[in-house]
């Protein structure tokens, strides 16, 4: 296997320099709103219902439709970035994400509003794995585990933000208010992005016989990309029941588990600004990994199976907060390097894949919480967790 292969094409300085010092600050707002936008309904579903002359669970199209089409899209659209110009394709997907903003406020029917949704999945499709790969590709080595981590700061603010935000703008103005925020927001950072994002002078280096498609036969590739998938997609599907076991364990109610519930996103945070001087303190991003995955496993299991006090029960969610905020960024470099010119679609899939993990975990967990309890579910994560971090492990041994 060629160097370039191994270790992709070296970034590319002057395309870096171009942008000054706004190129991350300007992707981190971008899947700021993206996450925002994504995460912002599961506030609105009561306005949403009666907006569109429904119930909750019909306005939860809403929400599915989105997801649906970011996984179906990703790989799509990551093939694509592959190909085109990544700067432009990003400006691309914001232009959309935009214009299908201000669209939806103006639905006339529950349909409407789930095709534009749909439209807006595909939109965000383009923008997550673009923005990685833009960095993979601008950014040196050495730099891009920090850099992903504070560009993936901005998502995990619009996760931890997004719903508040959504609520007290409905709550004051209407429930459209969240969607002309959100559009207005990614409409200035198009006009910004048109000035700062960099281009690529020339097409990035091919592979003989580059279809696009042989890095499916790199095991080098696929082992950290469905380790990522199994790890991360759990990781999050188990934070999505973890507002119900505290519910059963501790009797709260739902302003108790959102507060109890910020210790993940205070970990989530920390874990992204962590994440550069992590990979400087081990040398490489494998290493990293590895820890990242026992940890996760660690948290997740004595949450998930112990009774433990508030306290404990609050540092294991800080701790997996942590763990998934710093493996994020350092799986992304670990994959757009291996994946060298076709990191985009690489990048992409692993979006998918993540999506495919919490939709198979989140609804056979929820099933075994409901009967056995917390314990029960656990049983259903440790498949997911176990898989990544063997996967992750075998990784290591090989390099």
């Amino acid at each position: 296997m060629s160097r370039e292969v191994c270790n992709g094409p070296a970034a590319a300085p002057d395309a870096g320099r171009r942008g000054g010092g706004l190129i991350l600050p300007l992707l981190a707002v971008t899947v700021f709103f993206v996450g925002a936008t994504e995460f912002m309904l599961s506030s609105m579903l009561a306005p949403l219902a009666a907006a569109f002359d429904t119930t909750p669970a019909g306005a939860a199209w809403l929400i599915s439709g989105y997801a649906v089409a970011y996984a179906i899209a990703a790989p799509v659209f990551g093939w694509l970035s592959d190909r085109v110009d990544r700067g432009r394709l990003l400006l691309t997907g914001l232009l959309l994400f935009a214009l299908d903003g201000l669209a939806i406020v103006l639905a006339p029917t529950l349909g409407v509003a789930v095709a534009l949704r749909i439209f807006g999945g595909i939109a965000s499709a383009i923008l997550i794995p673009t923005a990685f790969a833009l960095i993979a590709e601008v950014i040196p080595h050495h730099r891009q585990a920090g850099a992903m981590g504070l560009v993936m700061l901005g998502m995990t603010a619009g996760i931890a933000f997004g719903p508040a935000m959504a609520g007290i703008a409905t709550d004051l103005i209407g429930w459209a208010a969240p969607f002309v925020i959100t559009a207005a927001g990614c409409a200035a950072a198009f006009v910004i992005g048109q000035r700062w994002l960099p281009g690529r002078a020339s097409a990035m280096p091919r592979r003989a016989g580059g279809a696009g498609w042989s890095w499916l036969r790199n095991p080098s590739i696929l082992r950290p990309l469905v380790a990522k998938g199994a790890w991360n997609g759990t990781g999050v599907a188990a934070f999505l029941l973890s507002g119900e076991v505290l519910r059963l364990r501790y009797g709260f109610g739902p302003a108790a588990v959102g507060v109890t519930v910020a210790a993940f996103g205070l970990g989530l945070g920390l874990g992204n600004l962590a994440a550069g001087r992590l990979r400087r303190l081990f040398g490489r991003e494998e290493l990293v990994l590895v820890l990242v995955t026992l940890v996760l496993a660690l948290a997740v299991t004595l949450f998930m199976a112990w009774s433990l006090p508030l306290w404990a029960a609050l540092l294991c969610l800080a701790a997996w907060g942590a763990a998934l905020g710093t493996g994020a960024p350092a799986a992304t470099v670990v994959l757009a390097t291996r994946a060298g010119p076709d990191k985009g679609m690489v990048l992409a899939v692993a979006e998918t894949l993540n999506n495919v993990a919490i939709l198979a975990a989140v609804p056979l967990a929820t099933v075994r919480l409901a009967e056995t309890g917390p314990a029960g579910a656990m049983v259903v994560l440790a498949a997911g967790l176990g898989l990544g971090l063997v996967l992750t492990l075998a990784d290591l041994r090989r390099r």
